[in-house]
């Protein structure tokens, strides 16, 4: 903001005497502007405002050090006030929008800026409102009013990169440094850039020689964590924002909803609940991150509720609006989300930006999945598999793919890197790993994961897929045990017609040589279990079939 004046008011004070000018004098408010000691300048202000020898710049200027300081709710009273004065100054009502937009009034901001005079900034802050209202008509025509000078083209700047076209706002920046080196600033906005370009290297470099120049720069020690977390962990991010917290003074309140939000993430979302709701609205990520949290602890309603009316804007939220609705039809059974989440997909893992980006491929992995067509799963996650070896949640997508292809080798080998606890008692898991075992010939390991079991009705669906699996893969002996479980569980003739075919199976298999003979005294408790007369006829089949062979089975 300008306010049309070159140095700030004097104090009225006549000049010092030679014994005077020996003492220390008082701190001139132009130093602390110079430095942008802005706490400094506001201290000094309340000061003169104390003496009584406040004037009308005393107020501008306090009003000004609110707003550079961050304190946009102090600021935007000291507008008000000046507001209602008579022949105020004509830069007071854009000044006031200004804090209404950094306070996320939009409305009111819009309402003031018609108040204000025409100017440079008032067409500015008029570029970002239309922005904000989704109004591409009215940007359009503030867009065209925007001149060739540093602020129009900073505020452009913005625009692209609000609007993710990061590589357009790089180039901006990169114009405005050919001409302007002195303006260290900028390499910030750039490292930005090139930070959500997944560049994070590189936003490094960029950042350095600014973060070199200002250690205590909150907005660049908190992009350098920022960095630091997607190149190395929330540890190493975490102890970035230690630094600065610090260099600040007790005083210091400039960005600190942003600190404390990502202080939250570095921390892999440790008190996500007290600092993130207070933070909706204020910071555009905490919403997503919220989300986030409740879906990784289960609470999918919570999650759902957060970004059903979202209306993403960018990859990241067309991704978890997709996530969000997988869960939600997976869990509800609802085609609706199940379609939509989709169509999310296949937008972003489709789009020219991000089809050839690792979070692209995975996009369209998990479309094709929806749409079960594993063949296809496999041509994306194969592309990208390197970068998630040690990653359980892409090996159990993975595996899940590859089994159902019907590559149960290497299928199996994948589900056993799976080190989660959590999704090891998912019954998706159990299902599949025994499903392995036994078309890879190791029905006991599969028998061994129901026996882990509690008794549930995960367990019985457990039982029927090692019944009716083991029986087609000719494994009689364990098919016996389950069909024998099954109907003690439930007395389905479906259950003994198992049962009786296994035992006869497994009867030939000894009979072959296939299995050892061993397994015959299992097979006779199994079927003096049974009340079928059906069960007795079997047992003298095996039992003169011993005799006849001279293989003792205890029992006969």
């Amino acid at each position: 903001m300008f306010l049309q004046r070159s140095k700030p008011a004097s104090s009225g004070q006549p000049p010092a005497s030679g014994k005077d000018r020996k003492k220390k004098r008082l701190p001139r408010l132009e130093e602390f502007l110079q430095s942008r000691d802005y706490v400094g300048a506001i201290t000094l202000l309340e000061f003169v405002r104390s003496t009584g020898k406040a004037s009308s710049d005393t107020d501008l200027w306090m009003a000004y050090c609110c707003f550079h300081s961050g304190d946009y709710q102090r600021a935007r009273t000291e507008y008000e006030v000046l507001a209602k004065q008579e022949g105020c100054h004509p830069d007071v009502a854009c000044n006031l929008a200004c804090c209404y937009f950094m306070l996320g009034m939009y409305a009111e901001a819009d309402a003031a800026t018609e108040k204000a005079a025409k100017s440079h900034l008032r067409n500015r802050l008029q570029f970002h409102l239309s922005h904000k209202f989704n109004d591409e008509k009215r940007l359009l025509a503030h867009h065209q009013s925007l001149q060739n000078v540093i602020e129009d083209q900073l505020s452009l700047a913005a625009i692209h990169y609000l609007r993710t076209h990061y590589q357009e706002a790089i180039d901006i920046y990169k114009k405005i440094l050919l001409d302007n080196r002195e303006m260290l600033a900028l390499n910030v906005y750039l490292a930005m850039c090139y930070h959500k370009m997944d560049y994070y290297d590189v936003s490094q470099e960029v950042l350095a020689g600014y973060v070199q120049n200002h250690p205590d720069s909150a907005i660049a020690t908190n992009l350098k964590a920022c960095n630091y977390y997607k190149l190395y962990n929330g540890k190493a991010a975490e102890a970035e924002l230690k630094v600065l917290k610090d260099l600040a003074s007790p005083s210091f309140t400039f960005a600190q909803d942003l600190l404390k939000h990502n202080m939250v993430i570095f921390r892999g979302g440790e008190g996500a609940l007290q600092a993130l709701p207070p933070l909706l609205g204020i910071v555009p990520e905490a919403r997503l991150n919220l989300a986030i949290y409740h879906l990784k602890h289960d609470n999918v309603e919570e999650a759902y509720a957060l970004i059903r009316e979202l209306e993403p804007s960018s990859p990241q939220e067309y991704i978890l609006k997709a996530v969000a609705n997988t869960v939600v039809g997976q869990e509800q059974g609802s085609p609706e989300n199940l379609k939509l989440a989709q169509q999310y997909f296949q937008l972003v893992g489709g789009s020219g930006s991000e089809c050839d980006t690792i979070p692209g491929r995975q996009c369209m992995a998990s479309c094709f999945f929806l749409l079960r067509q594993f063949e296809d799963v496999l041509v994306y996650l194969n592309s990208v598999k390197s970068y998630f070896f040690n990653d359980d949640v892409f090996n159990f997508n993975y595996a899940q793919a590859k089994a159902t292809t019907g590559n149960f080798q290497e299928a199996e080998e994948v589900f056993l890197l799976i080190g989660s606890e959590k999704i090891q008692s998912d019954y998706i898991y159990i299902s599949w790993l025994a499903r392995c075992y036994i078309m890879n010939c190791k029905p006991q390991q599969a028998w061994e994961l129901y026996l882990k079991m509690e008794t549930s009705a995960d367990s019985f669906s457990l039982l029927q897929l090692l019944a009716n699996d083991c029986y087609k893969m000719g494994q009689f002996y364990y098919a016996a045990k389950a069909f024998d479980v099954l109907e003690r569980l439930d007395p389905n003739p479906e259950y003994w017609e198992g049962k009786r075919g296994a035992c006869v199976g497994l009867l030939q298999m000894v009979v072959a040589g296939h299995e050892p003979r061993e397994s015959l005294k299992d097979i006779v408790q199994i079927l003096h279990s049974t009340a079928q007369p059906q069960a007795e006829l079997i047992v003298m089949a095996i039992r003169k079939w011993a005799r006849e062979n001279r293989v003792p089975v205890p029992g006969l």
